[in-house]
């Protein structure tokens, strides 16, 4: 942190802004980590009940029967043409600021992440929101901020898992090209899709929401071999009662494996042939979904034709990407932004 010559202060961001959390770190170590939703009272009793005209996170999850509930990103990226999701992607990202207990005088330079093929409007709708709030702000890729936080600059491949989408980069020391990314939307709300399909279809008379089955996901996902059989308690026309779904968790994790198999195949021709080896050796999982259980196993089995293959999981999933949006905003000075992300707003 450095004091400016008018006594303003610069404080340092680093911003995942995702489907379901977004999570901030500030240069003065604090940080928050915030669902990505957002709730407006649905009438006036409603109004009367929050009093508030609005709430951000896990309050609004809880109070959502009487609130009318927006979440702004949907695959990982803004939700566009709705001046509601407008609104609430903007309270997010203030709310989500505040948490960090910026100073009044602070001058804020925030890197903020996105899926990896982000569109060219979407990039700019978050830099237009981002720039009443921030001194200078950049966007980067999502999974480009986990290797950055990781050191992982060479020869590398990052599968980021999140709820919104699976988003995949090749670093090949420098800042990768979108011929280096890929972004695939079946990710973890697409498990959560599946998991309630399954359960109805085998036990239709089960009370499931998408909510419930994030919970399940969360503690239960697995691909592959099982051993230990998954039994929930559920609601049958109000009444609880236990239920084996084992193999309808194991499904729902698995829609997303033939996809991301195919992604990394396109993606291991990317790099020179005599450093593919080394790229196999260096795969990273990030993201919530990186957790899943059997999944770095099934990454290695799938890919045991192109020779020895390592996975490894980072250790703080939650932060991971803000973590390195941090890193990379405290070693780059914000004047050389522009040659790695696109920006808005200029050094004061």
């Amino acid at each position: 942190m450095s004091l400016k010559k008018d006594g303003a202060r610069r404080l340092l961001l680093g911003i995942d802004l995702g489907t379901s959390q977004t999570a901030i770190i500030s240069s003065r170590g604090n940080k928050a980590l915030v669902r990505s939703v957002v709730g407006y009272p649905s009438d006036i009793i409603a109004t009367r009940l929050l009093n508030n005209i609005m709430v951000v996170g896990d309050e609004a999850l809880a109070k959502r029967s009487y609130l009318d509930i927006y979440f702004p990103l949907a695959d990982g990226v803004l939700k566009e043409g709705s001046h509601k999701h407008t609104q609430a992607a903007k309270e997010l990202l203030e709310h989500g600021i505040t948490q960090v207990n910026p100073q009044s005088d602070d001058q804020i330079y925030g890197i903020i992440g996105v899926p990896a093929r982000a569109s060219v409007s979407n990039k700019r709708q978050l830099l237009k929101l981002a720039g009443g709030m921030m001194t200078m702000a950049m966007v980067v890729s999502e999974p480009f901020m986990a290797a950055y936080g990781l050191n992982r600059l060479t020869n590398a491949i990052i599968i980021d898992i999140g709820a919104g989408t699976v988003d995949f980069c090749a670093m090949k020391g420098t800042v990768p090209t979108t011929q280096d990314q890929i972004t695939l939307i079946k990710a973890g709300n697409y498990i959560d899709e599946k998991l309630v399909l399954a359960i109805i279809e085998t036990y239709p008379e089960v009370q499931i929401t998408k909510q419930l089955a994030k919970r399940i996901k969360e503690q239960y996902g697995y691909v592959g071999e099982q051993t230990q059989e998954i039994v929930v308690t559920l609601r049958a026309n109000g009444k609880p009662k236990s239920y084996n779904i084992t193999n309808e968790v194991g499904r729902a994790c698995s829609a997303i494996l033939p996809d991301i198999f195919e992604a990394l195949e396109s993606l291991i021709p990317v790099f020179d042939p005599e450093y593919q080896q080394e790229a196999l050796q260096n795969i990273i999982l990030a993201g919530g979904g990186g957790h899943i259980q059997g999944l770095r196993d099934a990454i290695i089995d799938h890919l045991h034709g192109y020779g020895n293959v390592n996975v490894v999981r980072v250790a703080d999933p939650a932060y991971s990407g803000a973590a390195g949006a941090l890193k990379l905003a405290t070693e780059l000075p914000p004047e050389y932004w522009h040659e790695v992300g696109d920006v808005i707003g200029e050094v004061v």
